[in-house]
């Protein structure tokens, strides 16, 4: 059974444990942890405490499965979140990376995801005055996007975000 989604209101600024949790995870051990032990042990950890615990702490995380691009395999991934109205919005940051998580790719060729048990249809954000006001809310929720994205822009990329909305359950 799959955990219930908490609704994540990123219009109330962080406070002062987040600024600080999200301080420590922009460093480049935080980093360095999260490629290399993080993706793989939190979908484990979400899926054993239903959604209540991932080492991203204090910040909401849930279970994005997609399809893989090429295989069509169920890929899973832990995948910071909030809401935007009704929809869940996701940002493709890789920690600021030159290239853009795996699971974006699986998306763009496969847009109906499941997010915490519950099926979605993903939309890449396109336009950029949308996507400068979900920026302003996104760095609320997790305010070390904001140097995330300056470091993709100096690799040059641009992260990319997602907006998933409810889309009916799949007839079997």
């Amino acid at each position: 059974m799959a955990a219930e989604l908490k609704i994540v209101d990123a219009t109330r600024p962080p406070g002062p444990v987040v600024r600080a949790y999200a301080a420590l995870s922009a460093t480049r051990l935080a980093r360095f942890i999260s490629h290399h032990v993080s993706w793989k042990l939190d979908p484990l950890l979400l899926r054993l405490t239903r959604g209540r615990f991932a080492t991203t702490l204090v910040f909401p995380t849930a279970v994005l499965e997609t399809r893989g691009a090429r295989s069509g395999a169920r890929r899973r991934n832990a995948i910071i979140y909030f809401h935007d109205g009704d929809r869940v919005t996701i940002a493709a940051s890789n920690a600021g990376s030159a290239r853009h998580p795996a699971w974006y790719h699986n998306i763009r060729a496969h847009p109906d995801v499941t997010f915490a048990g519950i099926p979605m249809r993903a939309t890449v954000v396109e336009d950029e005055a949308e996507r400068a006001r979900l920026w302003v809310l996104a760095d609320r929720v997790f305010p070390a996007f904001a140097s995330y994205r300056r470091d993709a822009t100096k690799l040059g990329r641009t992260i990319p975000l997602v907006q998933l909305t409810a889309r009916p359950p799949e007839a079997v």
